[in-house]
């Protein structure tokens, strides 16, 4: 996890957590640059990705910033990243279902071609 501060400090099991070795922006680019997925709410870690042109899913609420524009699942900004939008106001459990889905797709191809 690259969350830092107190909510750090309430991991899951088999969630690594890696604030203890971000001390700024670049150690957190550094780890950026290591992952092969990144998966956050629209953060300053999920600019730093797009900015980095590391794959990265956004979970944007139904309406969002308008950065994000309306009716569209990429972004003209960042190309590495997926956006993933409630499609009814306070909707996350449909959000992280597909997000689910979609990462149970990307692991399984990524186990099968190493």
């Amino acid at each position: 996890s690259l969350q830092v501060g107190p909510a750090a400090n309430g991991q899951l099991v088999g969630v690594t957590d890696l604030s203890p070795r971000l001390d700024d922006f670049a150690d957190t680019a550094a780890a950026l640059a290591a992952l092969d997925l990144v998966i956050a709410v629209d953060t300053a870690v999920l600019h730093l990705a797009g900015a980095l042109g590391r794959p990265a899913w956004a979970l944007l609420p139904f309406a969002p910033d308008w950065r994000w524009l309306r009716h569209r699942d990429d972004s003209p900004w960042y190309p590495s990243l997926r956006l993933f939008r409630q499609e009814r106001r306070q909707d996350w459990e449909t959000v992280i279902g597909r997000v689910t889905a979609e990462l149970c797709r990307f692991i399984g191809g990524w186990t099968a071609s190493g």
